[in-house]
């Protein structure tokens, strides 16, 4: 059984693993993308998250700005529903829970912020989770799948 299930009623997304990251971002492609000001983002392994109907997804560049780079946003072909974020890399795949079908409850808190940048004119987070600029400094890219 999945621990974390998402996705919509044509394509199902699921994970039996953990996490390897699980961050607050503030970066401003998740503002864009999500219209949130702080977005919840789990990182798995790429092989972790599982796509029961990969040929039901349409993909495009997650970063408007960069869209050569390494992520896609992948949404159903027949509904539009955002599903994860793919690594074309196959280093990672992520879900927003809050924005991609999952209950979100039934993922572990955050367990620190993500891409806070002070000149973007609003106070730092201080519910006790550490603060980056980027991904926390130990976290380390898998290497490709």
């Amino acid at each position: 059984m999945a621990n974390y299930a998402g996705g919509c009623a044509h394509v199902h997304v699921t994970s039996t693993a953990e996490p390897i990251d699980n961050h607050e971002c503030h970066c401003n492609v998740c503002k864009a993308v999500t219209g949130q000001q702080v977005t919840h983002v789990v990182f798995f392994n790429y092989g972790d998250l599982k796509v029961d109907h990969p040929e039901k997804m349409n993909r495009q560049p997650f970063n408007k700005d960069n869209p050569n780079g390494p992520l896609e946003l992948c949404t159903c072909k027949e509904c539009g529903a955002a599903l994860m974020l793919d690594d074309k890399l196959h280093r990672i795949r992520v879900a927003v829970p809050n924005v991609m079908g999952y209950d979100d409850a039934t993922f572990p808190k955050a367990t620190y912020h993500a891409f806070w940048d002070e000149t973007k004119g609003y106070p730092a987070p201080v519910d006790g989770r550490p603060v980056y600029a980027a991904l926390r400094p130990e976290f380390v890219w898998p290497a490709s799948a």
